[in-house]
């Protein structure tokens, strides 16, 4: 078992704790993140794109003019891709982008991220990062003390209102509910905080050696 600091709002250590090593200490797998991402960001994808062809588009069926005689190459409707107002050649239909992950896999990309990043001294540990007051100026000295001018994931569990209000108008930073944790966010930001309550739903959620009792 990895064993990590915990910091207070203060940036101070409170004490140290040890963290499951088939969570934290499991191997990474680039191809494996690699893959869990490109599958949610096609999966977010709504695919509602669509073009008109020429045989959608509105115009007139009409001989533009004779097939002989005027020295121009033949033609036999505006609606041609080469005309303007004509339909689109090859453009986009509607379609569905998502992408199928088995369970197993998913899950080992959320360990391999979350092992990556603590290897790479990206994970801050805190008792509880619950402001003393609802005010997003106070929230952002903290995660100057915490993380400083690092692009930053807080990460708050049920009940944590305050913490997401007040992290929400933070240009730098993102609130984003534990039971949500994804490859996506994981990987774009260059610092994760994560207090105490989040990480026993992590623990809850992505451990395998509970995973095996339950």
């Amino acid at each position: 078992m990895a064993q990590v600091p915990v910091l207070d709002i203060n940036g101070k250590q409170v004490k140290t704790i040890d963290l499951p090593a088939d969570i934290f200490e499991a191997k990474i797998n680039k191809g494996l993140m690699h893959q869990a991402y490109v599958r949610q960001m096609a999966n977010a994808r709504l695919g509602t794109h669509s073009t008109l062809r020429r045989g959608e588009v509105s115009r007139t069926t009409a001989k533009m003019y004779k097939q002989k005689g005027t020295g121009r190459a033949r033609h036999g409707a505006r609606s041609a891709p080469i005309f303007v107002g004509g339909g689109s050649a090859f453009g986009p239909k509607p379609r569905d982008y998502s992408l199928d992950m088995p369970k197993k896999m998913r899950q080992g990309a959320i360990r391999s991220a979350l092992s990556a990043l603590l290897a790479d001294d990206q994970l801050i540990f805190v008792n509880d990062i619950t402001p003393a007051s609802p005010k997003t100026k106070d929230m952002a000295k903290t995660l100057k003390t915490l993380a400083g001018d690092a692009s930053t994931l807080v990460l708050f569990t049920h009940g944590d209102d305050m913490v997401q209000r007040t992290v929400y108008n933070l240009e730098n930073a993102k609130p984003l509910l534990t039971n949500y944790l994804n490859i996506r966010d994981l990987l774009q930001y260059d610092k994760v905080i994560v207090s105490l309550k989040a990480l026993d739903v992590i623990i809850a959620l992505w451990s395998v050696a509970k995973k095996e009792t339950a």
